[in-house]
């Protein structure tokens, strides 16, 4: 056994501290600080999410303090009115873009040119209607013929419609050959259009009565 006087240390203590500040300090330039979250990695950092309202009032608070000012609220609610206006109004002219998808495409631009073209017997259906329902309050002793009158018309509306949708893919046949839309589908088309009123057919029509298409 060896003794050590005050003041004298032993190389195997220095040595093995040696070695392990020498681990230590390899463990440390290998890592150097602790391992990110995978959220935080990515980037996705959350915020303070505030706390629920606790009453109806702080509830309605909160939505009146994130809504905005009362002009400010006007001033958005005219600019989407405008918006709304300016997107009907091209509808309506035909533009291509602004068309619901039933309208879109040569194939249906060319199916309203050739149902807007005639004078179909459709088209008094509508009025037909009207007449019908002002009778049942006006003229019971009436409401029997204008029925009648009625049923009769119909037969003649379906029987024109099932001639304009033969008409109508006929001519599209002949001017779109390649053309994908089914038979029925476009003799459908054509025929909710022929029994609208002229004046509130959306898109407007194109040509005028009587026009060759």
């Amino acid at each position: 056994m060896k003794f050590l006087r005050r003041g004298e240390s032993s190389n195997t203590d220095d040595t093995t501290t040696t070695n392990g500040a020498a681990v230590d300090q390899t463990v440390t330039l290998g890592k150097g600080r602790p391992t990110p979250k995978r959220r935080d990695a990515e980037g996705r950092r959350r915020g303070p999410v505030a706390p629920a309202p606790m009453t109806s009032k702080e509830a309605r608070a909160r939505r009146k303090a994130t809504r905005g000012s009362k002009e400010d609220r006007k001033v958005a609610a005219a600019q989407r009115k405008a918006d709304n206006a300016d997107r009907r109004a091209r509808m309506l002219a035909g533009e291509e873009q602004f068309l619901l998808p039933r309208d879109r495409g040569p194939v249906k631009g060319y199916v309203r040119d050739v149902v807007d073209a005639r004078r179909n017997l459709l088209g008094l259906f509508m009025p037909l209607a009207l007449v019908l329902i002002l009778t049942m309050f006006l003229s019971p002793v009436l409401q029997a013929y204008v029925t009648m009158a009625m049923l009769v018309m119909m037969v003649f509306m379906v029987a024109e419609g099932f001639l304009l949708g033969r008409i109508v893919n006929r001519r599209v046949r002949e001017r779109f050959p390649d053309a994908t839309e089914s038979p029925m589908s476009l003799g459908w088309y054509s025929f909710v259009r022929a029994s609208q009123l002229r004046r509130m057919r959306a898109p407007k029509p194109r040509v005028q009565a009587g026009d060759s298409v």
